[in-house]
């Protein structure tokens, strides 16, 4: 657990950090501030993800030294940060399985443990379980470091309010604002900056959505061509899925969008009671209870179709 992780980033000096696939705020602020970690400790580090990092994260301190994996070295020890199972990883795998030594690092209730060594742990954020690393090794957060823990722990927490905010969480936020980061700049930058081609890729994902179950299932979908006709990108469909969610009647809300590599993306948020990692697991994905995700095959309409009927079955059976 928390002392196998602190063992392994001691005993290795050459180490390789993987961010998941279509990363996130908390995978990159994780993988960004462990990065800072290992520096100060005069380590050798990497960070490869098979996406290049969001604009809306590139404000982020080490994000400029994010690669692709064809671009990674072989390292002797990997870990693979916020990555629920193996398949996450993506073009990252093969970087993986060639260590000698793995870790996994992660707060996904679905996570399999599929490293040597796996701190796997209920969390708000896996940025906590970097700030629980980082502290046993003891390594003083400077700025660099607390802002991108800010950003891992404060994205994953919806802003400090989702569900699995906890006590913990608050007061090492307390322990990061104390190293004077600049709240109001991370605050703007994360929460309160959106492009204008993004906005209107949003305004034409809420207007396709549609209500079922007495509105009580939100689903939406996005084609490759209709992201495009907006000017904007995949990673620009990030935050549609809260919007969908936050309809009053609505308890599961499913986002679809086809990407670039013609697999249809899912993303499943649960407003309450129904647990949508159930529905993600279903078809060979993973996450959260109340958010998780997984990968289909097109058409995308006919994906649509199976995460409703999955939606309906979840709603119809007990809600819990």
């Amino acid at each position: 657990m928390l002392q196998d992780a602190v063992r392994f980033i001691r005993t290795h000096d050459d180490i390789l950090l993987i961010a998941h696939v279509s990363p996130d705020g908390d995978t990159l602020g994780s993988c960004f501030a462990l990065y800072g970690a290992l520096l100060e400790l005069g380590k050798c580090a990497q960070i490869v993800c098979e996406d290049p990092v969001p604009a809306i994260y590139r404000f982020l301190p080490f994000s400029d030294q994010l690669i692709l994996p064809e671009q990674a070295k072989i390292a002797n020890a990997v870990i693979s940060i916020d990555c629920a199972d193996l398949a996450r990883t993506g073009r990252s795998e093969p970087l993986f399985r060639a260590a000698s030594a793995t870790l996994n690092i992660d707060h996904h209730g679905t996570n399999d443990r599929f490293a040597e060594e796996n701190y796997v742990q209920k969390a708000g954020a896996t940025g906590e379980l970097i700030f629980n690393v980082i502290s046993c090794l003891k390594i003083p957060l400077n700025k660099n470091i607390a802002s991108c823990l800010y950003a891992a722990i404060t994205t994953d927490t919806g802003n400090f309010s989702y569900s699995n905010t906890t006590a913990d969480t608050m007061r090492i936020a307390a322990d990061i604002l104390d190293t004077g980061i600049d709240l109001p700049y991370l605050n703007r930058a994360l929460f309160r900056t959106v492009p204008f081609n993004k906005l209107k890729l949003h305004a034409h994902a809420v207007e396709k959505t549609q209500l079922y179950e007495y509105g009580r299932i939100g689903v939406s979908y996005l084609t490759l061509k209709e992201i495009q006709s907006c000017g904007a990108t995949n990673e620009d469909t990030e935050g549609i899925i809260d919007s969908i969610r936050d309809v009053d009647t609505v308890e599961v809300a499913a986002l679809l969008r086809e990407s670039e590599d013609g697999q249809i993306r899912v993303s499943l948020r649960g407003k309450s009671c129904a647990d949508v990692s159930k529905i993600a697991i279903k078809f060979g994905g993973g996450g959260h209870r109340l958010a998780a995700g997984c990968t289909l095959q097109p058409p995308i309409e006919r994906a649509a179709e199976q995460i409703l009927e999955s939606a309906v079955e979840l709603l119809r059976g007990p809600c819990n």
